[in-house]
């Protein structure tokens, strides 16, 4: 029966890019690990567009690109740290409390999403007390070149084969290499897309047309418009096979969205009960 029904469903092909793009010896670079430094980067640059933009401020910026630059190595660690901490805790717990040298094993993948937003929160706190800059400022600017680091993740993510999506039938259904016989969504796509392009397109808007004025709105959107993409894309991507399905048919990443998207509203509602920042002359 199963035959049958593969060689009725139209299937696209899946692109089997090796997920090791330069290997020399003991020493190979993943497309994976790439993303993260492509990302990180790339976001370092449109941070330093983003503060130096007057016009999207209303004036100078409540923090200069030195100061960026010198955050850039806080939030590196915030991310990885937490990320690799979230995905221990949250995940995978029993396996790492059995193997805990595992959980520096880093190169076998293995990264939450929010357990970086933690380890984001944590750096931006620290860094804004330490350098005496507004921290909602501070935030709004890391949240904005957030999806920048999300659309390469999931693409990664896509090349490596793996967080493939649930059992369908659409024409644009794959055969996963790891995701056994049955065509299924290609969910990291879709959430390259959400999370990613359509993110990042929502919050250059929305700065565009004077969202720094007023500190959080940036931050309060990003984890409001994440949190609704995150639990969308859930809808069509497989939950964890040590998780499974949690209670009442939720996985793990809806379930952590949650407090991110109550978040995210929070902050909103501080940022606008307050009147924007004048623009100069």
């Amino acid at each position: 029966m199963l035959v049958v029904l593969l060689t009725v469903l139209p299937v696209l092909p899946f692109p089997a890019i090796n997920p090791i793009l330069i290997s020399i010896g003991p020493f190979a670079v993943r497309w994976y690990a790439l993303a993260y430094i492509v990302g990180i980067i790339a976001g370092w640059f449109y941070a330093r567009a983003i503060i130096a933009s007057e016009r999207s401020w209303g004036g100078p910026a409540p923090l200069t690109v030195i100061d960026f630059d010198d955050f850039v190595i806080w939030i590196t660690l915030g991310i990885i740290l937490g990320g690799r901490t979230g995905y221990v805790l949250f995940y995978n717990l029993p396996h790492f409390v059995e193997h805990p040298l595992q959980i520096f094993q880093l190169w076998n993948g293995g990264m939450s999403f929010h357990g970086g937003v933690a380890g984001c929160i944590v750096a931006i706190v620290a860094f804004a007390l330490k350098r005496g800059i507004p921290m909602l400022s501070l935030g709004d600017v890391t949240a904005a070149v957030c999806p920048i680091g999300l659309f390469l993740g999931r693409i990664a993510n896509f090349i490596n084969g793996e967080l493939w999506g649930r059992p369908t039938d659409v024409p644009w259904a794959m055969i996963f290499p790891n995701g056994g016989p049955i065509p299924r969504h290609p969910s990291q796509l879709y959430e390259a897309t959400l999370e990613g392009v359509v993110l990042f397109v929502v919050l250059g808007l929305l700065m565009r047309f004077g969202a720094l004025k007023r500190p959080g709105v940036v931050t309060g959107s990003f984890a409001l418009g994440y949190g609704g993409a995150r639990v969308t894309c859930e809808l069509f991507r497989e939950p964890d096979v040590q998780l499974g399905f949690l209670w009442g048919g939720l996985t793990m990443g809806m379930l952590l969205c949650i407090p991110l998207m109550l978040g995210g509203i929070a902050i909103l509602t501080y940022a606008l009960s307050y009147e924007p920042k004048p623009k100069d002359g």
